[in-house]
């Protein structure tokens, strides 16, 4: 007797997929405003020195993000444990740079689910940086 093994999958609703020429251009565009920006220019300036490989990971990262594409494959946390000079701060603005490029570039329900979204993602990396804000370590 055999048994039929059921392996669930997920089904991806297509009214939530955004279109990969969106993502492009929200990504192009977003990350144009960052080496613009006085305050984030200097820092991702410092960190990348080829700008389209970084653009083309971050494509896919958000084809991942929004889409569950699965074509990102990267670690982001250790990259962006090894950056200095950032702080807290930086991802307050970067948050805003995103959410008013998405906000410019996207109908409204996807520009507020990549927002909802980069709202996640920078509090992970903001934890694995920085810690818990007020957590003091002990000395013992």
């Amino acid at each position: 007797m055999t048994q039929d093994t059921h392996i669930p999958t997920r089904t991806v609703n297509s009214a939530y997929l955004v279109d990969d020429a969106l993502i492009e251009t929200l990504v192009h565009t977003f990350y144009d405003r960052i080496r613009a920006h006085p305050a984030l220019g200097p820092v991702f300036d410092k960190a990348i020195s080829n700008w389209e490989p970084h653009l083309s990971t971050m494509v896919n990262f958000w084809s991942s993000i929004m889409n569950t594409s699965g074509r990102y494959k990267g670690q982001p946390m250790p990259k962006h444990m090894a950056l200095t000079g950032v702080t807290p701060a930086h991802f307050t603005i970067w948050l805003g740079l995103f959410r008013d490029t998405a906000a410019e570039l996207c109908p409204p329900e996807i520009a507020t689910r990549f927002a909802e979204k980069s709202e996640l993602i920078a509090k992970s990396l903001q934890l694995g940086m920085f810690g818990l804000p007020g957590l003091k370590q002990s000395a013992e």
